[in-house]
């Protein structure tokens, strides 16, 4: 399964990794290394929450424009 991640740092440097299509799905590291190795396990941990819960694993994202 691929899915899209951010990644911005925080006020102490760290790396904010974070999973729109799964509401509340986070994680940080130091390094970008660090960070998508984080959210990775994150990512996989939340979509078995999800499952035991009977909750679909992802919602919808979707991509909008807008004037600049």
């Amino acid at each position: 399964m691929k899915l899209f991640v951010t990644l911005e740092p925080d006020e102490t440097g760290m790396l904010v990794a974070e999973c729109p299509a799964i509401p509340g799905c986070v994680s940080q590291g130091r390094t970008e290394a660090e960070a998508l190795d984080n959210i990775r396990e994150a990512i996989a941990g939340c979509l078995a929450t999800r499952a035991a819960h009977g909750m679909p694993p992802t919602i919808e994202v979707r991509e909008v424009e807008v004037p600049a």
